[in-house]
């Protein structure tokens, strides 16, 4: 059975059950947190419960690494929303060891794109009307470096809240252990 049609029958049994009872919460996250972390499925889980969340408690914005790197970007603009709209006060970016953006390799990505079917015009084009894959397709090589850069690009945002603590941490997708790398609150 194809994914998509096992999440509709589920889907209906879980609202015929209401099941859905015990997730009942508000948009504001109690804990008045924003977080920005991984899309790495070994945290799914693991991240809000090493964190001691429960559904509710923070607002939860995922990507590939962590990574912020345009301070007028989709995930600046969520934290922002967070922040200004939904009683957000405090900001974590959460990396993880064992990073799956940990030394990719841009060209790789691209050969892998043409290899699943997007034509090689598709690629010239884009290189030659300003886009830079290689850029945009980059990871990082270090994990800690990484936060830190995504910590100072919040913290140093014009439209951040005078005052909002921007706190870097990595966490071990294995056994959850968090380190810190920047508090933010001696710097706030």
């Amino acid at each position: 059975m194809p994914n998509l049609e096992e999440i509709l029958i589920h889907n209906r049994e879980f609202v015929q059950n209401k099941e859905y009872e015990q997730y009942k919460t508000s948009k504001f996250p109690q804990k008045k947190l924003v977080i920005v972390t991984c899309m790495d499925t070994r945290l799914t889980e693991l991240l809000p419960k090493a964190l001691n969340l429960k559904n509710g408690d923070a607002k939860i914005i995922k990507n590939a690494g962590a990574i912020i790197t345009a301070p007028f970007g989709n995930i600046m603009r969520s934290i922002l929303v967070a922040l200004y709209e939904l009683n957000a006060h405090e900001v974590l970016i959460i990396g993880h060891h064992e990073c799956g953006m940990t030394g990719i390799d841009p060209d790789e990505v691209v050969s892998h794109m043409t290899a699943r079917g997007i034509p090689d015009d598709v690629i010239h084009t884009l290189r030659h009307s300003g886009i830079s894959l290689n850029r945009w397709l980059t990871g990082f090589d270090s994990v800690r470096e990484s936060v830190e850069n995504s910590v100072e690009i919040v913290r140093n945002h014009p439209l951040l809240p005078p005052g909002t603590p921007v706190h870097g941490l990595i966490i071990h997708p294995e056994t959850g252990e968090l380190e810190m790398v920047s508090e933010g609150r001696r710097q706030a």
